[in-house]
């Protein structure tokens, strides 16, 4: 294939296939005469050098007549920095249209040649996965021998051929040459944030720093981490606890000395960090104020990013951002690329500090540091203000900006370290939730200090719920989905509405017959092809419920508590929709919560990850806001389901869970994921999965519906950090971090702007 240069590349004179990349995004178009590209297996072999160091990022954008998008692109991680020709096995799952080659996401310089795609029969790329993934040095893998034999087992196994070739797949792709870019290659390339102080507002940020008995070193990199600041407007509020080691005195004077900006107050008998908190505030001149621990550090370009986002988003009375750890050795690891505003992952855990910057007006009206919450005394105070907030004046920086000290004693290293800490958490949000009249117990999560899970009580009397169940044979499933309901739940006010969607097999009619005097299940007709959304919304005008649970028939019902726990969430006034968590027989994650955008519309959250995995800093076992959870399992009040006029009927199958959870969202109702409702789903087993031309066609019609409908919002998921990607799996980083300035726009005027631009399918119940 030829290379021929679309955007942000220019020739090298006097080098031939030299090429520089001017910017982030430099693309190439693949030409050749042997389009389309028939989907199977290929050896993809190019030669590429990086003449500049350890730059390249090389990715390969597949259109499979959809266009090109994040989800159909493979990072190309068998290329190393070396003069030679690179060689891996590349799966085309269709008919490949049009190719594009993004040589790198920085400016860079680099020499390029020869694109070439072979095609391979099934043997010749098994063993070349297989001889790839045996003998690559950078995997402690079973050896050629062991692999052999693993492969021969999953071959004999159950799925045969087809089971075997996912397996060497999935494990090439994760083991093999095709490794994801770690946090350090990721900074190294990314973190080179400098934000312009030109054109930036004169606005005094205060930062405070309590302070006591810092040992040296780490007061010294702290302090120097402002003194390093490229925003010049700042004042740093130190507040020293009565320290009993000398030495805090002397660096402390001998820092003010040398910059005027920094200003300390004595105290005199020790406190806690609250009272010294206060003691800065109290010295805090600035409009705005950051907190800064003693043996933290800034990034450079923290408060200039800070400011400048403030500027544009002037109704902001708060801002956070995203954090990383920083070892003794100055190393950065363990990054937490943070969610937009969520208030139910902030019940379970501390999502927002590091870094936050507050009003000071806001910080003086709350009246400042409460003590007696020492160790949580920053989550208490973000949950205080944000009582007098609304979410547009709560601000979220999507840059990692502050970096948390993991040394022996830190609650970086756990908060087991500072186990005061977690009853003052438990305090803190128990106030919270007293101050805004909220019926709720705070409970402990086994195992997991610093993080909680609240009960909200539901209201006497218990409101009836209509478990909506359609089905089309397959008695197996059904059966033990009805069972496992009628034996399992605690709930005591439900009804089971099965909805046959014409049913053939005897045993089946048997089945629903012998329900026609049972207290709480029914059977309802519906004599129409399958369509999932037409089939449900049928089925909420015979309901009784005031809430209504959509559950497939291949669910198995786990925890007997889960309708307690998902109507406690659906019940609240403000919320939408209400997901569980769903298992694979095997005992791996199938949903934990929807993310849009990635794979192009949606994927869901850890699937695949073994039962108990925690997720990105905990979140895979904290209750949150989601933009999407699945229907599967999906709980709503009758009224709200109605109103946003129920599932799209133009979605017959897929996605029409996620249309109708970003409709609530347009609504202004958030929706929920919880762990604590957990049910085994034996997915899609009474469909059959997208194995024919036909399947393939609708799924991709309907995914072409969904971005044509919501557009960039797909993209720009609140809960998806724009520093992770939309083509790999969900929380792994983006190579190149996606903008997220954009979102400047009010997200009001984003979602009329998508929504009145495309054709809509009239949403109506009758």
């Amino acid at each position: 294939m030829s290379l021929q240069p679309l955007e942000q590349l220019e020739p090298v004179t006097g080098q031939a296939r030299v090429w520089q990349a001017n910017g982030n995004d430099p693309k190439f178009a693949c030409v050749a005469a042997g389009f389309p590209l028939k989907a199977g297996w290929y050896r993809l072999s190019i030669e590429l050098e990086d003449m500049e160091g350890d730059r390249l990022e090389p990715m390969l954008y597949f259109d499979y007549g959809y266009g090109m998008h994040e989800t159909w692109s493979l990072y190309l991680g068998f290329v190393r920095n070396t003069a030679r020709r690179h060689v891996g096995v590349v799966l085309l799952p269709f008919d490949v249209q049009r190719l594009r080659f993004d040589p790198a996401s920085v400016p860079c310089k680099f020499h390029v040649r020869d694109l070439r795609f072979r095609r391979l029969s099934r043997v010749g790329a098994a063993w070349r996965m297989l001889h790839a993934v045996a003998t690559d040095r950078n995997v402690r893998g079973p050896g050629i021998r062991g692999l052999m034999l693993d492969a021969w087992r999953k071959l004999r196994g159950a799925g045969g051929r087809h089971a075997f070739a996912t397996w060497l797949h999935e494990r090439y792709m994760a083991y093999g040459n095709f490794k994801a870019p770690t946090y350090k290659r990721w900074l190294k390339l990314y973190d080179q944030s400098v934000v312009s102080t030109r054109t930036l507002p004169v606005r005094l940020v205060s930062i405070l720093l309590p302070t006591f008995n810092t040992p040296e070193i780490w007061l010294r990199r702290c302090l120097d981490s402002v003194l390093a600041q490229s925003y010049p407007h700042w004042e740093l509020c130190v507040s020293d606890d009565a320290s009993t080691e000398p030495q805090v005195r002397e660096v402390l004077e001998a820092y003010a000395k040398r910059d005027p900006r920094i200003r300390i107050i004595w105290r005199e008998s020790n406190g806690h960090i609250s009272a010294a908190s206060n003691s800065a505030l109290a010295m805090a001149r600035g409009d705005c104020v950051a907190l800064l621990d003693h043996d933290d550090e800034l990034h450079p370009a923290a408060l200039a990013s800070i400011v400048e986002a403030w500027g544009r988003h002037p109704q902001w009375q708060f801002v956070y951002t995203d954090e990383d750890k920083i070892d003794a050795d100055g190393q950065r690891y363990d990054p937490y690329f943070k969610p937009n505003w969520n208030p139910d992952l902030l019940h379970g855990q501390n999502c927002v500090s590091h870094l936050g910057v507050y009003s000071r007006a806001l910080l003086n009206a709350v009246g400042g540091f409460r003590e007696g919450l020492e160790g949580s005394q920053d989550w208490d105070l973000v949950l205080r203000c944000s009582e007098r907030l609304t979410s547009e004046q709560i601000g979220h920086v999507p840059v990692v900006l502050y970096h948390w000290r993991a040394i022996a004693g830190s609650t970086a290293q756990g908060v087991g370290e500072k186990s005061y800490a977690h009853e003052a958490g438990r305090r803190a949000l128990r106030g919270h939730f007293e101050r805004t009249g909220v019926a709720a117990e705070v409970l402990e999560i086994d195992g997991m200090l610093g993080a909680f899970r609240v009960r909200y009580l539901l209201p006497e009397p218990r409101p009836l719920i209509s478990i909506i169940v359609p089905t089309r044979d397959r008695l197996d499933l059904l059966r033990r989905c009805v069972e496992s309901i009628l034996e399992r739940t605690t709930y005591p006010h439900y009804e089971i509405l099965i909805v046959d969607n014409q049913s053939v097999e005897p045993e089946s009619l048997v089945y629903f017959s012998s329900f026609d005097d049972h207290p709480k299940v029914r059977v309802r007709k519906h004599d129409q092809p399958f369509n999932y959304s037409s089939i449900n919304n049928d089925a909420v005008v015979d309901c009784r419920g005031e809430l209504i649970c959509l559950l497939n028939n291949d669910a198995e019902v786990i925890t007997p508590d889960w309708l307690e726990e998902l109507a406690s969430h659906a019940m609240r006034p403000h919320v939408g929709a209400v997901g569980a968590m769903l298992y694979y027989p095997n005992d791996t994650i199938q949903h934990a919560g929807v993310v849009t955008g990635v794979h192009g519309v949606a994927a869901h959250l850890y699937s695949g990850m073994p039962r108990g995995f925690p997720g990105q800093m905990a979140r895979a076992k904290l209750a949150q806001g989601m933009s999407a959870v699945t229907a599967a399992c999906l709980m709503v009040r009758r009224e709200v389901y109605l109103e946003v006029g129920g599932l799209d009927t133009a979605l017959q199958i897929a996605f029409n869970d996620i249309d109708f959870c970003l409709r609530l969202r347009h609504l202004g109702y958030t929706n929920i994921w919880t762990p604590f409702a957990e049910l085994y789903h034996h997915e899609s087993a009474s469909r059959g999965h997208e194995d024919t031309a036909e399947k393939r066609a609708r799924f991709m019609h309907e995914m072409e519906f969904m971005k044509i409908r919501w557009g960039i919002q797909l993209d720009h998921d609140p809960i998806y950090n724009p520093n992770l990607t939309l083509s790999g799996e969900p929380f792994t980083l983006a190579f190149p971090p996606r903008e997220w300035q954009p979102l400047s726009i009010e997200p009001e005027a984003i979602e009329a702007a998508s929504f009145d631009a495309a054709p809509r399918t009239k949403v109506s119940i009758a």
